[in-house]
């Protein structure tokens, strides 16, 4: 049965164009699932309605659990000895689905931009067939977080001139600056400091004046304040970088503008 991120994966794939054909490669499912969640048009998953062997001994394992604190398989040597019929997957599956000793997961919240509020930019480290050789680029993204858009490029280093260099292309790409830049905590940006505290290097302060915007970081750790950038990657990696190979760093660059003009990055932080 699909999970649940694989159900939100196959609608936003969808939304983006993707053929059938091409998700169910991506995700190694079959088409007919991916039919089927598309005719569905849901995330959620459908509640398995069969009759589960643990459940006759609910009582025992919740007892079970307190008094081994927490430990399942001394819970599944107990009830094994009380004569109770049940492998360890059952009983730790019967576990995860009735939240016991599970802690439940909490909401990291959504974000909300305005038009030309916030872009955010990142890197990411991807493995590219370039010129017949099998190579590790930087791969920069920008997205304007109240549209989506997406801009990317890849480049062999990502130091201080290149990201100035980036920038410059998705500015212009995008046909202007949004208010702030949100970045992680690179060394490429950050003069000291993190998160709202983080203090911009003088050289990368004055660019980013130059262009009407200010840079601002998230805190470590709250990879979820830069999901707009964050959530591309994947596609960039699964979908504009598999299967494809490139004659040069022109070549890869030319692609990857035009693979971005061709898609809207539509994933909810």
């Amino acid at each position: 049965m699909l999970s649940q991120a694989q159900r939100i994966t196959i609608l936003e794939l969808h939304t983006q164009g993707v053929s059938k054909r091409e998700i169910a490669r991506v995700l190694e499912i079959s088409r007919v699932a991916v039919r089927k969640v598309l005719k569905s048009n849901s995330t959620t998953v459908p509640e398995l309605h069969r009759a589960e062997k643990a459940e006759p001994y609910r009582q025992q394992i919740l007892e079970l659990f307190g008094k081994c604190k927490g430990n399942l398989v001394r819970v599944h040597e107990e009830l094994a000895a009380s004569g109770a019929e049940m492998s360890y997957q059952a009983l730790t599956a019967f576990c995860r689905r009735h939240g016991i000793g599970q802690t439940p997961p909490v909401a990291v919240g959504q974000y909300h931009f305005a038009p030309g509020e916030e872009m955010q930019h990142d890197t990411s480290p991807h493995d590219v067939e370039l010129g017949g050789k099998r190579r590790k680029v930087q791969t920069a993204s920008a997205v304007l977080c109240y549209s989506r858009m997406l801009f990317f490029q890849c480049y062999p280093t990502f130091q201080r001139f290149d990201c100035k260099v980036f920038l410059t292309e998705a500015l212009r790409y995008f046909s202007g600056a949004a208010g702030r830049v949100m970045i992680d905590n690179t060394h490429v940006v950050v003069l000291r400091g993190s998160g709202r505290e983080m203090v911009p290097v003088p050289e990368m302060a004055a660019f980013a004046e130059r262009f009407g915007f200010q840079f601002v970081a998230h805190a470590i750790g709250n990879a979820n304040r830069s999901a707009r950038v964050e959530r591309p990657f994947w596609f960039i990696e699964n979908n504009f970088l598999a299967g494809r190979t490139f004659s040069s760093w022109e070549d890869l660059n030319s692609q990857a503008r035009a693979a971005a003009s061709e898609t809207t990055a539509v994933l909810d932080s």
